[in-house]
């Protein structure tokens, strides 16, 4: 105890930014915050007025004027979001949180609170964790199954699906919109601007088979054939896996953020309500 008493002594004299916090101190987790976030709003305003100059431009102008950021559709494309659409919504992110959260819970899970294991075969035991995040991955593929079929059955697909090269400049135009804060015109109702539609073709059709065919690779299911494992390294999947979700949860964060940003009444109506008023 009196070997103790100084050292607890010294700690409690330490200020409190000069105290140590993981590999710095409060003080050095503050001054880099705050330089980060300086060189954030910084980098920020150079984006924000390079693309005010440059739309004040009869280059800008004329670009904006030829591709406003709204490609055309096919002219069979059904306007509006049906009601199947809006449940695969919410079922695709309800699943979605519960995924990412559990993938959290198992890459820093020191010691599982509970193990589960088939009964015909108690060699596959798995952390209790693990066993949720597969159960829910399957809630989620099967989700998504149905989604593709209606999709592509109602030829819905067209609104998140480029059908032309002309995607590209309308994509451009609508980051220089949203990047001058003088945001193209939102009407999801109808149809999705250039960036929006590249965006959600890439997350439906390859951000999400990626996430697919990583975590089978990486779960107990996966056939024990020493040629498909060379063939697909486990260790590949491994670095593809957590980049993928950090991708989702980005997309997850500005996506709701720009659904509140650009009317959340109307949004949110043509999301879960399936209403266009």
């Amino acid at each position: 105890k009196d070997s103790a008493a100084p050292s607890n002594t010294n700690t409690e004299k330490t200020p409190v930014l000069d105290r140590e916090y993981g590999p710095f101190s409060a003080r050095q987790w503050l001054g880099g915050g705050a330089l980060i976030l300086g060189g954030i709003i910084l980098v920020a305003a150079i984006i924000v007025l390079s693309s005010r100059w440059f739309l004040s431009t009869d280059t800008g102008a004329n670009f904006i004027a030829d591709y406003n950021g709204h490609p055309g559709l096919p002219g069979s494309t059904p306007t509006g979001i049906p009601a199947w659409l809006s449940w695969q919504h919410f079922l695709n992110f309800f699943f979605m949180a519960l995924i990412v959260k559990t993938g959290i819970s198992i890459r820093y899970e020191r010691k599982a609170p509970a193990y589960w294991a088939p009964k015909n075969n108690s060699s596959q035991k798995m952390s209790l964790t693990i066993w949720i995040h597969l159960v829910i991955d399957l809630l989620w593929i099967i989700n998504g199954a149905v989604f593709f079929v209606l999709l592509f059955a109602t030829g819905h697909w067209a609104r998140i699906v480029p059908t032309s090269l002309d995607i590209f400049p309308h994509a451009a135009s609508a980051a220089l919109q949203y990047a001058s804060l003088d945001w193209p015109t939102e009407n999801g109702w109808v149809h999705y601007n250039g960036l929006q539609l590249l965006f959600y073709f890439v997350t439906v059709f390859i951000v999400a088979p990626m996430a697919i065919a990583t975590g089978f690779r990486m779960s107990a299911f996966w056939p024990k054939s020493e040629a498909l494992s060379k063939l697909y390294p486990i260790s590949i999947a491994r670095k593809l896996h957590f980049p993928i979700a950090l991708y989702f949860a980005v997309f997850i964060v500005i996506h709701v953020l720009m659904v509140f940003a650009t009317g959340a009444l109307r949004n949110l109506n043509h999301m879960w309500a399936a209403q266009g008023d």
